[in-house]
């Protein structure tokens, strides 16, 4: 039986890093702009007080290995040797078998040129075996090595690199395509832009709710957003490329589930109903599954950054003690449009498509999100924020629609939760109008859509990038 030769691994490697001879990223991926992300992950890798590993989380198809190419044509830029840098696609089958470590003397052994640090990036490294243990230690002895991680079964990284990599590794998690990078990504001018943070300067509502309307039917993925040939197809490009692998495959091989079936049909469902409450008795009696069992495929679903729950609060902001019902919704509203097609704004399920996007644009904060439902004719707001302390700071109801506008005391849910929590300001979303009123002594602000999303997307980006750079400093200090 033949056995793979050294020289078959050496030059397999000397194609996955082209810039050891040409000392440049191909001209493919420096066309494309690179995620706003960039900057914080390139600062974590290169961080020489740090000594950990970066592990690279997020869904299916969010761009985690352009982002590694442009950190590679960063460090280039640079001026880091160019043999210094080594991708390693872990999933290839000519690398099956082989160890972190073998691969990283095989590496020094085709590109020992260079001095300084060496920067390794492993691509899909949930495919080998035990990876966080082996790469532990490679943290710990030797500190001339960076090391980035990164793959697409984002709920297995996430848990062993929680449970094995303590004070060794830093996750960070690349969402989907926030508003105001779609917008940045994308060739056409921008009918909004951002003059200074939490100030913008709006050139054409209706142009905005052209482009927020394709945002939330294609703008989460960046193949989705800058490919017509994807775009052309999206059903097979989020049903076969993302559900499926993360549904038939990445689930399954991580908690064991047998009934790959069952889960797929809960997922349908859930995705169908995406915004709306639902409790656990509901779904089992649709399902037909186990309570438990739901109970434990959507904490799976969540995991894989598929889906996220929502739980309710009352008037005053507290949580209910027995969460009997709570909101589910797609991570990523473009996965609706894989699955059951594109919507146009006047349909009657856009309002709803339009609520996950909102919400979609802050699950990757820390933000601590609720929506509120109660009294007998079932008041709600549909999104609340809260404090440390979980005292309401922030209340938001979200429309499709300008018919509030001149009528903001007919917002009575809101309403009635600004005067219950004592909030100066609730905000209401519109289809394309501006308004503002005084109701009961507090401020109604309603602005379109398109612009909040653009605005949480926008500050979620500029959060995230401040949090990790104080992340930073903290661990090194």
């Amino acid at each position: 039986m033949k056995e793979l030769s050294n020289q078959q691994v050496a030059d397999h490697l000397k194609r996955l890093n082209p810039w050891w001879l040409s000392g440049a990223i191909d001209a493919e991926t420096m066309a494309l702009q690179p995620r706003a992300y960039l900057g914080p992950v390139q600062k974590l890798l290169q961080e020489t007080e740090l000594r950990r590993a970066v592990v690279l989380l997020g869904p299916r198809r969010v761009g985690k290995t352009i982002l590694i190419r442009h950190l590679i044509a960063a460090l280039l830029a640079q001026g880091v040797a160019r043999q210094r840098i080594a991708y390693v696609e872990m999933d290839h089958p000519l690398l099956h078998g082989q160890s972190l470590d073998a691969l990283i003397r095989q590496v020094e052994a085709a590109a020992p040129e260079g001095d300084g640090a060496r920067y390794f990036f492993f691509d899909e490294i949930q495919s080998h075996k035990d990876w966080e243990k082996h790469l532990k230690p490679l943290v710990d002895h030797r500190p001339d090595l960076r090391f980035l991680a990164s793959g697409s079964a984002a709920a297995a990284l996430k848990r062993q690199s929680t449970e094995s990599g303590a004070g060794r590794f830093t996750d960070f998690l690349l969402p989907p395509l926030t508003f105001s990078e779609y917008l940045h990504l994308r060739r056409e001018p921008a009918a909004i832009r951002e003059e200074e943070p939490g100030l913008y300067a709006l050139q054409d509502i209706e142009q905005l709710n052209a482009q927020f309307v394709e945002y939330v039917n294609f703008g989460g993925y960046p193949e989705l957003t800058l490919s017509p040939t994807v775009r052309d197809n999206p059903e097979r490009f989020v049903k076969s490329d993302i559900v499926d692998k993360v549904l038939l495959r990445d689930l399954p091989q991580l908690y064991g589930i047998k009934d790959i079936q069952e889960l797929n049909s809960l997922f349908t469902l859930l995705a169908f109903n995406t915004a709306e409450e639902v409790s656990f008795e509901q779904l089992s009696q649709r399902s037909g599954v186990g309570k438990q069992t739901i109970q434990r495929y959507i904490e799976y679903l969540e995991a894989a950054f598929l889906i996220k729950r929502v739980f309710r609060v009352d008037q005053d902001g507290r949580r209910y003690q027995r969460e009997r019902n709570f909101k589910v919704y797609l991570t990523n509203p473009a996965m609706y449009t894989g699955l059951f097609g594109a919507n146009k704004p006047d349909d009657p399920q856009f309002g709803h498509l339009v609520e996950t996007a909102l919400f979609a644009q802050r699950f990757h904060e820390d933000a601590r999100l609720n929506y509120a439902r109660w009294g007998t004719d079932n008041c709600e707001v549909d999104l609340v924020e809260s404090s440390l302390a979980l005292k309401p700071t922030a209340a938001l109801e979200i429309k499709w629609s300008d018919r509030h506008v001149n009528h903001p005391e007919s917002l009575k849910g809101l309403v009635r939760f600004m005067r219950a929590n004592a909030l100066p300001v609730v905000w209401a979303t519109t289809r394309s109008k501006f308004g503002e009123a005084t109701v009961e002594g507090g401020q109604v602000r309603q602005w379109p859509a398109a612009v909040i999303a653009f605005h949480y997307g926008a500050s979620a980006v500029r959060g995230r990038m401040a949090g990790y750079e104080a992340r930073i400093k903290g661990i090194v200090e």
